[in-house]
């Protein structure tokens, strides 16, 4: 095996930050992390792309750091989306067993997953991931893994997730047109529920909450998948607008001061602390209480996890938490947002940061990174099973064929 055939790249495109981490297989079949680049983004909006140019170029500058770091060519990637055109439903499928034997075949499992695909959803939208709940064998259920039992009657309960077309391909070119062949494209919360979420809470109940720069997106994982997603069209943006909006401060200067004072909970801040706060139009910097800075902050946190609960409160899940909430995200490296976040849904929370890789730790060990690492190991998986043919090659209407093989991660 060539170390080319080794290499494995993970691509997070968001609103506020591009990431590129390539990572290569050692010896014993574990993952390295080798490289990573970032690079503003510039040209989407919520997620979704609004200037192909500007997105190319941002891809391109993520991509050459990342290579600089490895010292390879990345050519292709296995890449993330999200965003407020993402929706999920529930849905069955139900195939007879007519083999002499009655024993279930991998077949017959593709057959059960494609009856529950085969459902209307409007002409502008296309399913890209179908997550099998549970399959239940001759009124059996709660069974992972049906290849080779018997039975006469095959169902399965699966969650298929949708999004616009046009969405997903104008995203697949903006890679594309970077140089970068497209492996496959996976629902980002599913990728970064792979590597910061423990087996446990996946089974227990867990709310995987990613805070984005223009989106804060929702997973519920209960009895080990994906229950139910949400995306919120606010996130760590509006924090940074609210802050120049408030203090008089240019963009640029409020996002250097959310990163560096910025708390939601101004509790957690010295009545006497200060910050200094450059001024607009030339005007002299202003020197201003740090608690200030904090109550500007706390409403929009408030109004985002309370949008957060009001949605778990609708879906049902509002019991089904036990296992709290994992915060990942650049977003959520706010401090405070946590302790906030415990208060209002009376559950366990923390910071997720991602686990079942080596290689440059240190560089990866941060929430930011979640999604990325969590590419990287889903792509890893999926390549055992598979040879996703690059994207590049894909016409439009074709646009998500090949993740419909991506059911035997799930087998």
């Amino acid at each position: 095996m060539t170390r080319i055939s080794q290499i494995v790249a993970g691509l997070d495109i968001g609103t506020a930050k591009i990431t590129l981490i390539v990572a290569e297989r050692d010896e014993k079949g574990g993952l390295d992390v080798i490289g990573i680049g970032n690079s503003p983004s510039k040209g989407l909006r919520k997620g979704v792309v609004v200037d192909m140019d500007a997105t190319v170029e941002s891809i391109k500058c993520a991509a050459e750091e990342a290579e600089l770091m490895s010292g390879v060519s990345v050519g292709r990637a296995f890449v993330g989306t999200s965003g407020g055109h993402i929706r999920g439903f529930n849905s069955r499928g139900v195939v007879a067993i007519t083999s002499r034997d009655h024993e279930i075949t991998r077949e017959d499992i593709r057959r059960v997953l494609h009856a529950a695909r085969s459902v209307s959803v409007p002409q502008d939208r296309e399913i890209f991931h179908a997550l099998p709940q549970e399959f239940i064998v001759d009124d059996q259920g709660g069974i992972d893994r049906p290849l080779g039992m018997s039975g006469t009657r095959l169902e399965v309960n699966v969650y298929l997730v949708t999004g616009f077309v046009a969405a997903v391909q104008n995203l697949v070119n903006a890679v594309n047109r970077a140089g970068i062949e497209v492996e496959a494209v996976t629902l980002e919360n599913l990728a970064a529920g792979q590597t910061v979420l423990s087996r446990d809470e996946r089974e227990m109940g867990v709310g995987l909450v990613d805070i984005g720069g223009g989106t804060t997106d929702l997973a519920i994982f209960e009895r080990g998948a994906i229950r139910h997603v949400y995306s919120l069209p606010s996130g760590g943006d509006h924090f940074t607008n609210d802050i120049a909006v408030g203090l008089r401060t240019p963009h640029s200067e409020a996002e250097r001061i959310k990163m560096k004072y910025g708390c939601a909970l101004p509790s957690l801040v010295p009545e006497d602390e200060t910050i200094e706060v450059p001024s607009v139009g030339g005007r002299k910097p202003r020197v201003l209480s740090r608690q200030l800075l904090c109550e500007i902050i706390r409403p929009r946190a408030d109004e985002i996890l309370g949008l957060l609960r009001e949605e778990i409160k609708r879906a049902g899940f509002e019991s089904s938490l036990n296992a709290g909430l994992v915060f990942t995200g650049g977003g959520c490296l706010l401090d405070g947002i946590t302790e906030i976040a415990e208060d209002l849904f009376d559950r366990p929370v923390r910071r997720g940061t991602p686990n079942g890789i080596g290689g440059l730790i240190d560089v990866v060990d941060s929430p930011a990174h979640a999604t990325a690492v969590g590419l990287v190991v889903h792509g890893a998986n999926s390549r055992r099973e598979l040879k996703p043919a690059p994207w590049r090659q894909i016409s439009l209407g074709r646009v998500t064929t090949r993740i419909r093989d991506w059911f035997q991660d799930f087998l």
